[in-house]
């Protein structure tokens, strides 16, 4: 039977909660390794030189009683042959008595060293103790009346041997050991919790962003609270979701207005084509004039779409220099002053004495300006008035284009500048539009670093006013 191949979504979460596990895991076991070494060597080396310290402090003190009960028992070691189980009691010190002024034995040795002490008479010959001192065994002389009597010595410890050290020296490693297991228990269940709790959103993310890639542009993920990573890549996944979902909208919307507007004119063209082959119409020169103008509109929207890609990716050309607003608003309302006429509008300049310096695309400026013009002839009522004014307001040039009714309400006028967006009914397709005019000047006005408005105007219709910066 085959197995299904893991999907990667699948592979993507396995690894990073098997790798953040492995990693939180095998850092507390290091730590705890560590630990355990760490202890082991300090029990090994420090804690055995601290026995032979007690253990040669315990000599001091055994040496008093063993020179007491030779005092005691005629000045002779041959008590301790005859009786070989007095040593031990010789061996326990004597401390002074708190009320009688007199002394009593002490505790017995409950580390061992007693055992590693020997006796030895004046002439080195062992009579009690340890039976195997060796070479580095530590002595201390017994004497009496001026007169050295014997030897004790002890032995030291080369190594953790038999006895109650051993005892502790064995329960502390243990204590080590089971410590440093809890601790790695311990961090294993931490590395599990962690794995999970904080894996749980990018899993979640990651599913969503499968979906994203996909094409499921609507699809959410749920935010945490708080300032931290986690939450900031939920909060920015949904805004990306956000976007893309947008720009899929526009980009929808924006291919069916390309649709319609190439339509439009191509079913003129097609119709005119079809009624002069038929012979229902004539081939003169009114039904050329009506082709040309249907090409013309055709050429015009493939124009304006080239303009707009252009700046979409920057590569719009700009040859900037110092330009005189003043004198480029001038010329480009004289060039308008018959199609006015014509639409029976009327033009009122209002221009600074001074020059106005920016600095910019003169071309550009021009297309800009005659695009603003162009729009109020095609959506201006008849017999109504067109109203531009150049003025300087601080270190910014400031162009205002007012027409008369009619007017566009307020919730329109911040979509004015979106490709293709008109508003019905009054400035609609009827005026043979292709409403990328506005998109344009905006992508100029920014490229100017300036930028253009939509308001209310006082007379009645639109007045757009466009901001750029003074050059001197």
């Amino acid at each position: 039977m085959m197995r299904r191949p893991l999907d990667p979504l699948m592979k993507l979460q396995f690894n990073l909660t098997a790798r953040l596990f492995a990693a939180v895991l095998s850092t507390a076991m290091a730590v705890a390794l560590a630990m355990g070494v760490f202890s082991h060597l300090n029990l090994s080396r420090n804690f055995i030189g601290y026995l032979n310290e007690q253990a040669v402090n315990r000599l001091e003190l055994a040496r008093t009683s063993v020179t007491a009960g030779y005092r005691e028992h005629g000045r002779s070691w041959d008590f301790l042959i005859e009786r070989p189980e007095l040593w031990g009691r010789l061996l326990r010190p004597l401390v002074p008595e708190a009320e009688m002024g007199a002394v009593k034995f002490g505790p017995a040795d409950l580390t061992g060293a007693t055992r590693r002490f020997t006796l030895f008479n004046e002439d080195r010959e062992r009579i009690a103790g340890y039976a195997g001192p060796s070479e580095r065994a530590v002595e201390r002389p017994i004497i009496v009346d001026g007169l050295t009597v014997g030897w004790l010595t002890l032995t030291p410890i080369e190594s953790v041997s038999p006895g109650a050290e051993k005892h502790f020296y064995d329960a502390q490693l243990r204590s080590g050991w089971i410590v440093g297991a809890a601790a790695v228990l311990l961090a294993g269940g931490v590395a599990f919790w962690a794995t999970r709790r904080l894996l749980r959103p990018v899993r979640r993310v990651a599913e969503a962003t499968h979906r994203l890639a996909a094409g499921d542009f609507q699809v959410r993920v749920p935010e945490t609270e708080g300032d931290d990573d986690i939450a900031r890549l939920s909060r920015d996944f949904n805004q990306l979701a956000l976007t893309l979902h947008r720009n899929e909208a526009m980009r929808r919307e924006f291919m069916a207005d390309v649709s319609h507007e190439l339509r439009t004119p191509l079913g003129v063209l097609n119709g005119e084509l079809e009624a002069l082959e038929d012979g229902l119409r004539r081939l003169d020169a009114q039904a050329l004039r009506s082709l040309r103008g249907e090409v013309g509109i055709l050429h015009k929207l493939v124009d304006d779409l080239h303009e707009l890609s252009l700046a979409d990716v920057g590569a719009l050309a700009y040859r900037k220099a110092a330009v005189d607003l003043r004198e480029l608003v001038g010329i480009a309302a004289g060039a308008f002053k018959e199609r006015l006429h014509g639409s029976g509008l009327t033009l009122r300049l209002d221009l600074p004495t001074d020059p106005v310096m920016v600095f910019g695309d003169e071309r550009r400026l021009r297309q800009l300006m005659g695009n603003l013009i162009e729009n109020s002839c095609r959506y201006t009522d008849a017999g109504g008035a067109l109203q531009i004014s150049v003025q300087r307001q601080g270190r910014q040039a400031v162009i205002d284009v007012q027409d008369t009714a009619p007017g566009v309400d307020a919730e329109h006028l911040p979509r004015l500048f979106e490709r293709f967006y008109r508003v019905e009914p009054s400035r609609s397709r009827r005026s043979g539009g292709s409403g990328l005019g506005l998109s344009i000047c905006q992508r100029i006005a920014e490229a100017h670093e300036g930028r253009i408005d939509a308001l209310a105007s006082p007379m009645g219709g639109l007045w757009l006013r466009l901001v750029l910066p003074i050059h001197d």
